[in-house]
Parts: structure tokens; sequence; C-alpha cells
């Protein structure tokens, strides 16, 4: 990834990213576990299981950063790091794509439909807590990945070209408080749609997890298109704000479009019914 030169601009895009990296499939899936979970045994804290859960994984992100900033003067991020990373992300997004357009394809119609992360499914059993340390740490174990890891130690030896230990904070606030908002807005949202269980709802979640789906493909697509094609990747430089923004855009949409559509549909069932 080419970051931009510019500090202002270097803000900006990692808070953008930090929004994305919070709406991907395996946050929203293990939000969706543990708000669930919540809502039967600690139904005043379901709404704030996003929000925990990403202070819990944005810890993380931030100790990696520091670590690594510390560290640049000794260590840069070796060459072969982004192609690995490149080809995990590409095999995961895959991967979730298909899952999640298959959930949406098998799910009786009388029920609302969870997406599907794959850490989230071998993490499971880690869901079913209600305290709010133990939702925080379970975001912190998230961050015990290669594609987080390695974007953090990014990051880290971006910031100390711009200046040193503060600037790599910054960064990993910036990430942070951009994750934050997206995780804590995708567990307000879901814990409403529980609560709610109608047609409304269930419509919503079909949305959702088509968006999820489409995005989680397309993004994978687009990764080994700029790994096969120099054009492509040249092409992409500079834009990666523009792109991460977009894909927010897109997922909010998503909400928006399912919220929509529903309540179209339940008046027009109303009307339809009326004498």
């Amino acid at each position: 990834m080419d970051l931009p030169n510019d500090w202002i601009a270097l803000l900006a895009l990692v808070f953008v990213l930090g929004g994305k990296h919070g709406l991907d499939a395996d946050h929203l899936a293990t939000i969706d576990g543990l708000t669930r979970y919540n809502l039967r045994f600690a139904p005043a804290r379901a709404r704030w299981c996003g929000s925990l859960f990403s202070l819990g994984h944005g810890a993380i992100v931030m100790l990696i950063a520091l670590g690594v900033g510390l560290a640049s003067t000794q260590w840069q991020v070796p060459a072969w790091m982004e192609d690995l990373g490149t080809w995990i992300s590409i095999s995961f997004l895959t991967l979730l794509g298909i899952l999640n357009l298959r959930a949406v394809l098998i799910a009786p119609a009388g029920d609302m439909v969870a997406t599907i992360g794959i850490r989230a499914g071998l993490l499971r059993r880690l869901q079913a807590t209600s305290h709010p340390l133990a939702i925080a740490a379970v975001g912190s174990l998230f961050a015990l990945s290669f594609d987080t890891m390695s974007q953090a130690a990014l990051f880290a030896v971006t910031a100390t070209q711009h200046g040193g230990l503060a600037h790599t904070l910054a960064l990993g606030v910036a990430f942070t408080v951009g994750m934050l908002l997206a995780d804590g807005a995708n567990g307000l949202w879901i814990a409403r749609l529980l609560r709610r269980a109608d047609h409304r709802a269930r419509i919503a979640s079909r949305v959702m997890g088509l968006m999820v789906a489409a995005i989680s493909l397309s993004v994978a697509a687009f990764g080994l298109a700029r790994w096969l094609h120099a054009d492509i990747s040249h092409w992409y430089e500079g834009k990666e704000l523009a792109v991460g923004a977009a894909v927010i855009a897109l997922l909010t949409g998503s909400f928006v479009a399912g919220n929509w559509l529903a309540r179209t549909q339940r008046l027009a069932g109303m009307e339809s019914t009326a004498p």
C-alpha cells in the first residue's frame, strides 16, 4: 500500500481505513454474535458490544504500532510482507463473500440473516460473554492476525518518517477512532434489528448480507487485478482514500436501503389489507 506523504492526508486515509476495517465481515459477524448473547443475558449492554469490541481491538493495534515505532530504526517492513498480505486478503475476502452469499440464499424466509465471519466462526465460544472487559478482550484477540499486525506495522514505519512516536500514536488513534465509529454504529444497528425481529428486520439483514458478499468479492477481485496488472496498481496509487470511503459509503447505503425496502414493503402490505 502506497501511503501519502502529506501528514493530514495520511491521517485522513488511516481514519478511513479504520472505518473500512471496522466493517470487515469478521467484525460484523462477531459483533452480531456478542449482541445476540447480551440481548438475552445483559440487555442494557447489548448496544455497546460493537464499541467495546472495537476498543479492545484498537488497543492492540496501538501497542503493535508503538512497538514497531520504537524498533523502526533497526527494522523495516520486509518487501515480501505486502505480497503475502495481499494473497491472504484475497483468499479470505473470496471465502467470506461466498459464505455470506450462501447464508442469504439458504436462510429460511422467516429468519434474519447473520453475517458470516471466518475468525468469528473459529472463536464462536468467546462470543458468549457479557462483561465489558471480556468483550474488549475478544476484540483484542481479533487484532492478533497477520493483516491487522502488518497494517499497524506499516503505519508505524510511515509515521516515524514524519517525526516519531507521537506521530505513530496519532495514526493509531486515527485508525481506532474510525474503527470505533464503524463498529459502534454496527452494534447499535444490530441490537435494534434483533429487538424488532420483524419483517422489516429480516429484509434489512438480507440486504446487508448481500452487500457484504458483493463488496468482499469485489475487493478480492480488485486486489487480484492489482497484483496481476501493474497498470491497475499504478492507477490505484493516490486513490486509497477515495476507495476506502466508497466501501464505507456502500455499506452504509445498504443499511439505509435495507430499512427503506422493508418499510416500503410493510406499507404496501398494510395498504393491501386495508378495507
